[in-house]
């Protein structure tokens, strides 16, 4: 942007807008930003970039007059950065909105939209182009093990972004994948989500249907021909469409799938030809439409099936996505962002193929903003159904929740041990700990299913673990 020098961001410290400093910051901007929650480790990411983050939302943090303020989309109009921003009359973006604009210009944005599995399937992604000489950017909500960030400037042509369906800022209530000028688009999936600012599922479609009536008529869109919702929007589209799943349609399908310990072997088709036989790292078959999606997109980028599979075998996956924190006298624990039902759902059904005959434990903290709402109360019972102990967590911060409009715990549990489940609500973290050490037994596995910090339910639990059965 012309004359740019100097740009601050409200609520630097989100993942998002931690990422975006960072790329910024490399991109030789001056750049300052501004938090309330500073915290290892962005507070260290950032630190360690040379990002002053200045405490609190104040109009002195404005002293410097920034050319630019980008705004979190957390961040009210009544923010007293904010409306010193708006007396001093100083430029104001959207984090979306500054991405397209500083990052996505005269780029070929490869966009990944869907309620689940963006995180995984843009990580993938990413690396895989990677892998194969592109050298891609990307911006992702999830920390990439094979690069240890979430994001990279890339001097390849292709720009991997993943796609938020939630809301740009108190003056954009749009969803932030409206802005992402997409190329080539992967529709992964379409629930339900968001209860603090969508009102239905209608509502949400109507997202999705904007978002794909932005890729123009020789971009193309990699949709999920398992997913009701995905055939109904992806049926819309002006771009050509190429399906990928389980379903005989399919263009991208799987075929005689073998799950195991070390991942998911498939036989590859495209349309009538087998392709190939594939060995994937990823476990579960929300992974393998995943990867999929992820084959045809960067087929449809000029990648060989050859360089495809190289680099799917050096996949190291992505940080709280089914990820093996420690296994301790013979007891495995691991940590997954899943909270959507459907999510918690195939992540526990993932975990009973990656480890089968051992006994899963499965704990739920109730924490984003759907999760802590009623909305999916009489989802959740079936969610948890395969797992074999089941432990839910209070709600997070329920009293921000009026309690006619309020998850209950208790009622879930209530309804597991009527089915038969072996179920029990603790109430924090250090409760739930305390239980697992008196009742774990080797060859358990124990999945930590939160989108926060959980009380630092993890590293206490791997702690613990070494008193067990000792």
């Amino acid at each position: 942007m012309d004359k740019v020098k100097h740009i601050h961001l409200i609520a630097v410290c989100g993942t998002g807008m931690g990422s975006l400093a960072g790329m910024l910051k490399e991109s030789g901007y001056q750049v300052t930003g501004s938090d309330t929650d500073i915290y290892p480790p962005m507070s260290d990411q950032l630190a360690s970039q040379g990002i002053e983050i200045r405490s609190g939302y104040k109009p002195e943090n404005l002293r410097d007059n920034p050319d630019l303020v980008i705004v979190g989309n957390a961040v009210p109009r009544d923010n007293p950065e904010v409306e010193a921003m708006l007396e001093k009359g100083i430029k104001y973006l959207s984090f979306p909105q500054a991405l397209s604009q500083f990052f996505l210009a005269g780029k070929t944005p490869l966009v990944i939209v869907g309620t689940h599995g963006k995180t995984t399937t843009s990580s993938l992604s990413a690396w895989i182009l990677k892998s194969a000489g592109r050298d891609p950017g990307f911006l992702i909500g999830g920390v990439i093990n094979n690069f240890r960030s979430s994001y990279r400037l890339g001097n390849g042509n292709c720009f991997v972004v993943e796609g938020d369906e939630y809301d740009s800022a108190f003056f954009d209530k749009e969803p932030k994948f409206l802005h992402y000028r997409p190329q080539i688009a992967i529709l992964t999936s379409i629930e339900f989500d968001h209860a603090d600012i969508y009102r239905n599922l209608e509502e949400i479609k109507s997202s999705f249907r904007k978002f794909v009536d932005l890729l123009p008529e020789n971009g193309l869109l990699l949709a999920c021909i398992d997913d009701p919702g995905v055939r109904e929007i992806a049926d819309t589209a002006r771009c050509p469409v190429q399906w990928y799943g389980l379903d005989p349609e399919a263009l991208w399908r799987a075929e005689e799938i073998s799950f195991a310990e070390d991942g998911t072997a498939f036989s590859l088709h495209q349309g009538n030809e087998n392709l190939s036989r594939i060995q994937s790292p990823l476990s579960g078959k929300h992974n393998l439409h995943n990867l999929l999606g992820v084959i045809g997109a960067c087929r449809s980028l000029g990648l060989s099936l050859s360089k495809i599979q190289e680099g799917l075998k050096g996949f190291e996956g992505v940080k709280r996505r089914q990820e093996v924190k420690g296994t301790v006298n013979g007891i495995t624990v691991i940590d997954d962002f899943a909270h959507h039902p459907t999510a918690v759902k195939k992540t526990i059904d993932a975990m009973k193929h990656k480890y089968p005959g051992r006994r899963l434990w499965a704990v739920f903290e109730p924490r984003t903003a759907s999760s802590r709402r009623k909305v999916f109360q009489d989802q959740y019972p079936d969610a948890f159904l395969e797992a074999d102990r089941i432990i839910i967590a209070d709600v997070y911060k329920a009293e921000k929740i009026v309690e006619e409009e309020r998850f209950s715990p208790e009622l879930i549990v209530r309804e597991l041990v009527s089915k038969g489940k072996e179920a029990t609500h603790l109430g924090k973290a250090d409760d739930i700990v305390s239980y697992l050490t008196d009742n774990l037994r080797k060859e358990d596995v124990v999945l930590i299913m939160s989108n926060g910090d959980f009380g630092g339910i993890v590293g206490k639990i791997l702690k613990m673990l070494p008193a067990v059965n000792s």
